[in-house]
């Protein structure tokens, strides 16, 4: 199937796709079922700016419920499982997006293992932080920082990075250069 050979090659050929295997992979780019229906519902988008546009006005529409469900396709920072079960894309995708921990020292790792566990215990959810670019030493110092937030404070800016992720990985769905529609 197409979605196994990389990249899709143009929003128009996605656009054609059946539905079922179009669902499949709007949720390696955000697992919030909702969000998926509602990407759906908005077919054929035609180009990639239309259907980042789409992207980022049905995540608008979304809520906690579906935010935390979108959280729970994610692996903690540092590690590469998640929650809920991930495809080969999404693991490769947070593989690359946590890049930066690869070469951690232990302590550092060890710190956002700690860190992971407050968050955790504080939010009820993981953190989340679109890390693409960040190092490991980054990465720990926004988790350490964010734990002192308000817990409605902090749940809105977790969704907000999940929408930058989102919008990444479809970005890399489509083999688009970040830097040309990133933001």
């Amino acid at each position: 199937s197409p979605s196994d050979r990389g990249p899709m090659s143009t929003v128009a050929a996605f656009d054609r796709l059946p539905e079922s295997e179009a669902a499949r992979m709007l949720g390696a780019c955000c697992g919030a079922t909702r969000w998926v229906d509602g990407m759906l519902a908005r077919r054929p988008f035609g180009d990639i700016r239309t259907l980042l546009a789409a992207a980022d006005e049905v995540w608008s529409e979304m809520g906690p419920i579906d935010w935390r469900e979108a959280f729970e396709h994610h692996p903690r920072l540092g590690e590469s499982r998640s929650a809920e079960p991930q495809d080969d894309r999404e693991r490769t995708w947070s593989s690359g997006e946590q890049a930066g921990m690869r070469d951690a020292a232990s302590s550092v790792r060890s710190a956002l293992a700690a860190a992971n566990a407050a968050y955790e215990k504080r939010f009820g959810y993981i953190c989340i932080i679109c890390a693409t670019g960040l190092g490991a030493a980054e990465i720990l110092t926004l988790t350490e920082e964010r734990l002192a937030n308000e817990p409605e404070d902090e749940l809105t800016i977790a969704a907000e990075e999940q929408r930058k992720i989102t919008r990444l990985r479809l970005l890399k769905l489509f083999h688009e250069p970040d830097k040309a529609v990133a933001s």
